[in-house]
């Protein structure tokens, strides 16, 4: 099991990435976060990006989905890949990680696969 700054370091080796977080998405609180000084703002992604989530997973539960179904929700800018991962198992549910990527540079399958293992490794 890794922590959230030992995840998040990881996170943030990985090419391309520009910024990093775990988030609460019931209480909004960022968890942690480690970025780019020059990239996003984190926190208020964080908080914007909450409201994402919970309107993603209200609209699936009205649908019929399971929560556990999302794998990532992508955002997809001009120059950079948002990319949030609701950590949907019962012992972290309430949890996203959120990842932004620079579109040139990133590498967009990499950064999903690491996000399935996050979520199994990640000790909240």
């Amino acid at each position: 099991m890794a922590g959230i700054d030992e995840t998040l370091r990881d996170l943030v080796q990985l090419k391309g990435v520009l910024g990093a977080s775990v988030v609460d998405y019931f209480s909004r609180l960022t968890l942690g976060a480690v970025g780019d000084p020059a990239g996003p703002d984190l926190e208020t992604a964080a908080r914007g990006d909450t409201d994402v989530v919970r309107a993603k997973l209200f609209t699936l539960e009205l649908l019929g989905y399971r929560p556990e179904r999302v794998q990532d929700i992508l955002i997809t800018l001009d120059d950079e890949l948002h990319l949030i991962r609701p950590l949907t198992r019962r012992s972290r549910q309430g949890i996203f990680v959120y990842l932004v990527l620079d579109r040139a540079c990133g590498d967009l399958d990499a950064a999903r696969d690491r996000l399935r293992q996050v979520e199994s490794e990640l000790d909240v």
